[in-house]
């Protein structure tokens, strides 16, 4: 789908959708515990689906109806599973420890880019557990249970790495420690992992580099929970002014930081971090193609590895749209020059289109995006809030 935006300034106020990162959580947990639960989520998105499909094909019992899930718990896993991963990192990292705890034998899949993404670091953590694999890429089978006890893996690839495993350690019989062999990046990943673990009875004991499980941990519903809004993806609409609300300043959310980012930006000459907070890069940089100076965005190189290179395909659509923009191996230097607006590609990357889309609503002419489809991966009512914030966006 191609969709036209024709310059007009975004203003109004929207409610936050709900965070898939804690939906995700939520949704696993709520599996894996002792009786049904109810979650508070208004929307939903394909990555979304794609860990409630994988948690029934366990044997959950999953409905979505009137803005909540209703999620029945797993009484009987089977011998063996089949997951298909659509293009979701998140629900292949979080189910593999947790299909592999359960499951004699399973079968992963995945579409898109995800084969491409990295998970070999996982597969040894959870070889060293107990389990083989027939290749260390998707599609692969995975053979044995995963027993749990000490697991050792590097922190600074992903960060879903160590939520998989933290989900899964309840359910193996050992318990065991998620130890880290470097620093770890993108923390506030594993906090949002810690708090819906606790919500449903489980409190990992935390130390310096290190977690653990005990072997009597087990997960006990609260019957109800609510997901936390979302300020990854509120991001995009913040960058230009709109008020977003149903966000928790106090979220264990890293993106909560965005405000103070376009502070920065805003004032010109910034350097921004994005360590802990790799996916506000594109809608921090549509908002830097209209600050005064130059900003440089670093420790970000992780972003290379996501539905697309990011580092690169936001250069490629500040490119498009008239912008300056440089890369650098883990970051990129973007001008303030403005925008004129162009035609610009997705790149199948839900996060390039939103940008895309809000940097030409400021553009000082009509932008053309391919592949607009794409924000269905994360937000799929983004088109309607766009409109409704005064956005002008057609089917073209």
């Amino acid at each position: 789908m191609n969709v036209k935006v024709t310059p007009h300034p975004l203003s109004g106020t929207i409610p936050a959708i709900p965070s898939k990162s804690d939906v995700h959580r939520l949704l696993i947990c709520a599996a894996l515990s002792d009786r049904g639960t109810e979650i508070s989520c208004p929307a939903v998105s394909e990555d979304i689906n794609a860990t409630a499909r994988a948690l029934s094909a366990l044997g959950a019992g999953i409905e979505y109806k009137g803005g909540s899930f209703f999620v029945e718990p797993v009484s009987a896993p089977p011998r063996s599973a089949s997951i298909e991963c659509s293009e979701s990192g998140s629900t292949l990292r979080f189910m593999l420890p947790v299909v592999t705890a359960l499951c004699e034998r399973a079968e992963f899949s995945g579409r898109g880019r995800l084969p491409e993404r990295p998970i070999k670091e996982l597969i040894s953590a959870l070889e060293s557990g107990g389990v083989s694999f027939s290749s260390d890429r998707l599609p692969f089978k995975t053979e044995g249970l995963f027993l749990g006890g000490l697991v050792s893996i590097p922190g600074n690839v992903s960060s879903q790495y160590i939520t998989g495993l933290l989900l899964a350690l309840p359910l193996t019989r050992l318990g065991g420690e998620v130890r880290l062999t470097t620093s770890l990046e993108s923390a506030s990943y594993v906090d949002i992992t810690l708090r819906a673990m606790s919500l449903f009875g489980v409190t990992p004991l935390a130390e310096e580099s290190r977690w653990s499980v005990g072997a009597e941990a087990r997960y006990v519903s609260p019957q109800k929970a609510e997901a936390d809004g979302d300020w990854s993806n509120a991001a995009f609409f913040l960058s230009a002014g709109v008020e977003v609300t149903g966000l928790d300043p106090k979220s264990p959310q890293g993106d909560r930081v965005i405000l103070n980012q376009l502070r920065d930006i805003r004032r010109g000459g910034a350097t921004v971090s994005l360590a802990d907070t790799p996916d506000s890069l594109p809608a921090l940089a549509a908002a830097a193609a209209y600050s005064c100076g130059k900003t440089v965005f670093t420790d970000a190189y992780r972003l290379r590895l996501k539905e697309s290179d990011r580092i690169k395909s936001v250069r490629k659509m500040l490119e498009a749209l008239g912008g300056r923009a440089e890369e650098t191996a883990d970051g990129l230097t973007v001008c303030g020059t403005g925008l004129r607006g162009g035609t610009v590609s997705s790149s199948g990357d839900h996060r390039i289109a939103m940008a895309a889309a809000v940097a030409a609503a400021y553009a000082s002419g009509e932008t053309v995006i391919c592949g607009a489809e794409a924000v269905n991966k994360s937000y799929p009512g983004f088109w309607d809030d766009f409109r409704k914030l005064g956005g002008i966006a057609n089917v073209v």
